[in-house]
Parts: C-alpha cells; structure tokens; sequence
C-alpha cells in the first residue's frame, strides 16, 4: 500500500486503525478495572491518587478523545445539518447510553442486596436510595449528546473557540472555587452534592480523608465535553486529505502541541483525573492523537495488521464489550461456589479463581496474581468478542 492511499477498513467497512485504538481502549479499561484485589496493584495499574499522571489514567479520556472522532464520522452523514431526524437520532442515542450505565448501577445493586439476608427482594429490587447516578457510561453520554448537538450547529472554528472558552472557563472556576482541593469546600464537590446528593455520589479516600467526590461529576462533565469536541476536530483532520503521510503529520502535529501545552501549563493547573481540569484534557488528547497517528502508519502504511486481530475484538463493539465487562464484574462478585470443607464455606467466583488458584500458583505474590486475575479476565470478555468479530454482529448502542 502506497501513503497516498486512503485509510484501510475491515470487512465491516469501519476504520481499522481507530477500530485498533478503540479496542486497545476497551481492553484497558476492562483491565484497569478488575485486579484480583485492589490492595495490591503494580504502580503502572493504578489511577493518581490526586494531582499526577499514570497510564491507568489514559483509558477513559483516550475513549472519549475516540467518541469524539467516531462523531465526526457518524454526523458525516448527515452532512453536519441540523434537522429533526438528526436531533432525534443524536438524542435517542445520548438517553439509551445513559440509562444503560443507569442499569448497570442497578444492577449492581440489586445483587448486593440480595446478598444482604436482611433485604427484602423488593428493597433489592426498587432501592435506589443509594444507586449512583453518574459514571463511565452517563459521562459518555452527556458528552456525545451535547458535543453532537454543537457540531451541528457550530462551524468548525466555532467548535474551536467553544473548546477554549471552555477549558478557560472552567479554569477559573476551579481557580476561585477551590477546585484543586479534595475537600468539601470544593467547587466540583458542591454542585454535585447540591443537584445529585451524597447517596448518590461515588466515595473516595485520599490521605486517610473520605468525601463523597465524584470523578465523573457533572461540573466535570464540562471540560469532558471539550474533550470530544477535540476529537472530533481530529476527525476532520484525518477525513480532509486523502494522503495517509499528511494524515500522520497533521495528528502528530497536533498531537505534540497539545502534550506540550498540557505539561507546560500543569505548573499553574495540575493535571488532575478526577477533576477532569483543562490540562488533563490537553495531555490525554495530544497523546491520543499521537497514538492514533502511530497507529495509521503501523497498519496502514506499514502493513502490519497481524497484531491488532485481539484488539478489533473489542473495538468493533466497544461499548457493548464494556458492558459485557461491567457485568461479568458484578456476577463473578456475587456467584458463591461451595468450598471442600464445611469450615470455608462459600466464597464468591472471583475470590475462588483469585485467592485459591492465582495467588498459590504465582507463590503467594499476591500483586502478581491480582495482575494475572485482570488479564485472564479481558481474555474471558475476549472470547465473547470474538464470537460476535467473525460472525460480523456489530451491536450499536
């Protein structure tokens, strides 16, 4: 294949380099998500306990940076218009992602209520008291929603300067609403305990202190917005020349100044996770961007596909494998298998494969064992993906 030829695409027609970067995605949050046990991590599988950068922390904003391009080419279609079949296809979508990610919550809870001997079957059942209402899926959501919705109605350049005021202005509502703090008096924190209640927040401890702190939180969802926004702009940049070397220069490009920029300006706006601050966004993005960049001249250029066959499992149904993921998660917590003697009882599924086999066969190397339970665990979620990869079922949510 010659440079100047266009991107290759798989049997299903879709991309292949960004199918390849949407799997490796998928895979990652499937792995970052399900150690063996959450008290010992290799350092590189941990997200940043506050300020800071890990790989672990690449994941999501990596997916979001991926949506935002998928956007481009999905609004592509529909030549960027605003009509009523468009808006209604834009918000049938963005309600569907998100009472999904509602039901997994559920979900969850329903199995740990029955396992409460306490609850009633209809407390499990019709408790939401306490169910989280944000997270992955409804960030997700929120995002391709309103990021949709503006590209339909903004110009490209307009996009452009919607993502700097954005970042700007949340900026300064994280630098006057004590936004750098992992404390009640911060901003992000307020308006989520205002709008959503503490018994429906995500709980997080740092330095021995406990709050009720949304990573996924809707003051955040801001800058999360921006996020996709810039992924879709890089989408235009891939779709507007057909030369795959300009393709590469271009992500590159881009790529490198919004790295730089991003670790640059950390001195005065640390680059933070869980508060989704505006160099957080221009660090993950330019290492996106990069990264697909390097992808496009490894398959496309280059030729060598052999490798990504493990991947397009995940990146042809990413947020159905993300689900299947979730859900698998939650059923090995709760399945209890009887144990040989009366003394240990039952354990659940996932104490059983992780504590009685992986720990014993990796000598009591407790970290290495939780490293291999993950990755047995992506492997499982794989065997799902490959089934639906070559019987060509490609499930659209």
């Amino acid at each position: 294949m010659t440079a100047t030829q266009s991107i290759s695409k798989n049997k299903g027609g879709r991309l292949l380099a960004l199918d390849i970067l949407r799997g490796i995605t998928i895979a990652g949050m499937i792995l970052v998500n399900n150690p063996g046990t959450w008290s010992d991590i290799y350092a590189p599988l941990r997200h940043a306990e506050w300020h800071g950068l890990t790989p672990t922390d690449l994941v999501f904003p990596f997916f979001m940076f991926i949506m935002g391009v998928s956007t481009y080419f999905s609004l592509r279609k529909y030549d960027f218009s605003f009509t009523w079949p468009t808006l209604a296809k834009i918000l049938r979508r963005t309600v569907v992602i998100f009472f999904i990610g509602f039901a997994l919550a559920w979900f969850g809870r329903i199995l740990g209520g029955l396992r409460n001997p306490d609850m009633s079957l209809t407390d499990a059942l019709f408790n939401f008291s306490h169910i989280r209402i944000l997270g992955v899926m409804p960030r997700l959501a929120l995002c391709y929603g309103v990021s949709s919705l503006l590209a339909i109605l903004l110009s490209r350049r307009q996009l452009a300067w919607t993502v700097i005021v954005m970042l700007a202005g949340y900026f300064l509502i994280l630098v006057f609403g004590h936004g750098f703090e992992f404390s009640d008096a911060n901003v992000i924190s307020i308006v989520d305990h205002k709008v959503l209640g503490p018994d429906h927040m995500y709980a997080d401890t740092i330095d021995g202190l406990r709050l009720k702190f949304d990573p996924e939180g809707l003051l955040s969802t801001l800058p999360s917005i921006a996020h996709c926004l810039i992924g879709f702009l890089c989408g235009w940049l891939i779709v507007s020349t057909k030369d795959n070397n300009l393709r590469i220069n271009r992500l590159f490009i881009v790529g490198t100044i919004l790295t730089f920029a991003g670790f640059l300006l950390s001195y005065g706006c640390p680059i933070n996770k869980k508060i989704w601050s505006p160099t957080f966004v221009l660090t993950t993005c330019g290492l996106a961007s990069s990264f697909l960049g390097l992808l496009i001249w490894i398959i496309d250029i280059k030729g060598h596909r052999r490798w990504c066959r493990f991947f397009e499992s995940f990146g042809v149904n990413p947020l159905f494998m993300y689900c299947l993921g979730t859900v698998w998660s939650i059923l090995f917590g709760f399945i209890r298998i009887p144990m040989a003697s009366a003394e240990q009882g039952f354990v659940n599924l996932h104490t059983l494969v992780f504590r009685h086999f992986l720990v014993p066969l990796c000598g009591e190397n407790t970290t290495l064992a939780s490293f291999c339970f993950a990755a047995l665990f992506v492997l499982f979620n794989w065997c799902f993906g490959y089934i639906l990869y070559k019987k060509k079922i490609y499930i659209k949510i």
